[in-house]
């Protein structure tokens, strides 16, 4: 009878949080090389969109759960959540300025950067969830033996 393991696998997490940094740099690289650094309200919240990538992901590739005992799955669930809905809003936005403005923007075509986003996005909401399935079924599971 093997132990069982208080997490899903890792890597759904480590991947979901590369795609979630893949999503804040697809917009920082709008930010600067397409000048929506100019763009009022649209260019703030493409920083804000790296700043939010970056610390969600950093705190999903660290370990943690390690330094939060029984709160740990509640907190690494809660940035995954975190992740997903950071990805959805971003994809849910980049839609809607395809079709009408968004704070006095409009974005036109499918160039490269666009498709980009929506593939990151898209990773991130799949492996983050993925990880929060596994990780709500291991809760359902019942008090788990601890790993040393």
């Amino acid at each position: 009878m093997g132990v069982r393991r208080r997490y899903p696998p890792y890597a759904l997490r480590f991947l979901g949080a590369l795609a979630l940094l893949g999503v804040g740099a697809v917009h920082i690289d709008q930010y600067f090389a397409v000048h929506y650094r100019v763009v009022p309200v649209i260019g703030t919240l493409f920083l804000l969109n790296l700043i939010g990538a970056a610390a969600i992901a950093l705190l999903l590739i660290v370990p943690v759960e390690r330094l939060l005992d029984d709160a740990g799955p509640a907190v690494v669930g809660l940035l995954a959540v975190a992740g997903i809905g950071l990805a959805v809003t971003s994809g849910a936005f980049l839609l809607i300025s395809e079709h009408t403005t968004l704070f006095g923007f409009m974005e036109n075509g499918y160039r490269t950067a666009i498709v980009l986003s929506f593939v990151a996005e898209g990773a991130t909401v799949v492996l983050l969830g993925a990880y929060l399935i596994g990780l709500a079924g291991r809760r359902e599971a019942g008090p788990q033996p601890r790993l040393a």
